[in-house]
């Protein structure tokens, strides 16, 4: 009996490193944090859309210099604290692609697939992503907790230069469908094809990137501007720059989701082992009775 005892306090000791990188984060806008009917209904909103306890997430604040300093050379735009109210949720256990669930009812502009291209253009390609607000947004600013979410659930840094890239890519794909007047998800599509066909050729060049966006372009049958065109291209051109920096983040990532989707099967192995012990134990008990 001694000897199960020790092996199973040795597997629970083995598994403790497996969940201490739980990869799940909330970040919460500093604005809906100040007022707990906001808070309240946003953290109600994250748990009806996972199987998780939500406040057992690694959380952070949201301010609006962590959003201005992103986005105000990119966008012209800058918020006081008082209008970050967006906020996030992401999970790394979901290993099938990038998930992106929005709630349209407060985010009225950026769509899941918008959110999943500027995740792309960072080279992430895993993970379950909730965005959502207490009012409506346009949910550009978003993107800033988004990246945050990542960052917290990875354990790692994304440079500025990328988080940048990231935000060109969505304020760009936003700009494109106003002035087109095309739908965001058609001009969201229109990105992700230039985004793979440019990834898969590994270019960086704006010239090359162009021809690639014309040439989609009018394959989806998206009527866009040679000014517009190009505007596309220099976005992919520079998010493909910035992917030697993310070296360092994209194996951790790939560390940490690896781990979450091993997690599962060896669960299931200790949870076995973990049956037939007691099974043993409850033997010894009731058969000395």
């Amino acid at each position: 009996m001694k000897k199960y005892i020790a092996v199973i306090l040795l597997v629970l000791m083995a598994i403790a490193p497996i969940y201490g990188a739980s990869g799940f984060a909330v970040t919460i806008g500093v604005a809906t944090n100040s007022n707990s009917q906001y808070k309240n209904s946003v953290m109600d909103y994250f748990q009806s859309h996972t199987d998780k306890n939500v406040s057992t997430a690694t959380t952070k604040l949201i301010t609006a210099s962590e959003v201005n300093e992103i986005s105000q050379n990119i966008t012209g735009r800058t918020y006081s604290s008082s209008q970050i109210y967006s906020c996030a949720m992401v999970d790394l256990s979901y290993s099938n692609g990038i998930n992106v669930t929005v709630d349209s009812s407060k985010i009225n502009v950026v769509t899941p697939k918008m959110y999943a291209n500027a995740l792309k253009s960072l080279g992430i390609n895993n993970g379950y992503v909730v965005v959502t607000s207490p009012v409506v947004s346009s949910g550009e600013s978003a993107l800033a907790g988004v990246l945050k979410s990542y960052e917290l659930a990875v354990g790692a840094q994304i440079p500025d230069s990328a988080k940048q890239a990231a935000t060109d890519t969505l304020y760009t794909e936003t700009q494109i469908a106003n002035q087109t007047g095309q739908s965001p998800d058609t001009i969201a599509n229109l990105f992700e094809q230039v985004q793979n066909e440019v990834q898969n050729q590994n270019l960086q060049d704006a010239s090359q990137i162009k021809v690639i966006v014309i040439n989609t372009a009018n394959n989806l049958n998206i009527n866009i501007s040679d000014s517009q065109a190009q505007e596309i291209a220099n976005t992919i051109s520079n998010s493909q720059q910035v992917q030697g920096e993310l070296a360092g983040f994209k194996s951790q990532l790939q560390n940490v989701t690896g781990q979450l989707s091993q997690s599962g099967g060896i669960l299931g192995q200790i949870m076995s082992y973990l049956q037939s012990a007691f099974d043993y134990l409850k033997s010894l008990i009731f058969g000395q009775q």
